[in-house]
């Protein structure tokens, strides 16, 4: 069945940066739009960032802009998350997602989620 795996996230002090990646597999991996959203306890799932099939098309949350930057590599079938200046704010288990269309904020619409990943930033 379609796997997506995250790795890369950990424990980082405040300002710092990490790098995510998701591997997918079983999944023709260019034409699926790929995301990131993350999840504190209690909370929903919100939207980070996502990147069209072709890497032509980026958008961003705002809380992220400027910090974050999301690239894919087809050849890999890997998606990636930069994050710099990280923040305390920022704690949260991340998520990478796969879906046929675009990917905004609704989360209810993806077609395939990765376990998560445990990213926290201490101050």
């Amino acid at each position: 069945q379609v796997q997506l795996v995250e790795s890369g996230g950990g424990l980082v002090q405040a300002g710092g940066s990490l790098r995510l990646s998701c591997a997918a597999s079983k999944l023709t991996f260019s034409i699926y739009h790929m995301g990131w959203f993350r999840q504190t306890p209690g909370k929903e799932r919100s939207f980070v960032a996502a990147i069209s099939r072709s890497g032509g098309t980026i958008t961003y949350a705002d809380d992220v802009k400027g910090r974050f930057t999301i690239s894919r590599d087809n050849a890999k079938n890997t998606v990636y998350l930069e994050m710099n200046s990280l923040k305390p704010e920022d704690t949260a288990v991340y998520y990478c997602a796969a879906k046929l269309g675009a990917i905004g904020s609704n989360y209810a619409t993806i077609n395939y989620w990765g376990q998560g990943t445990q990213v926290t930033v201490s101050s």
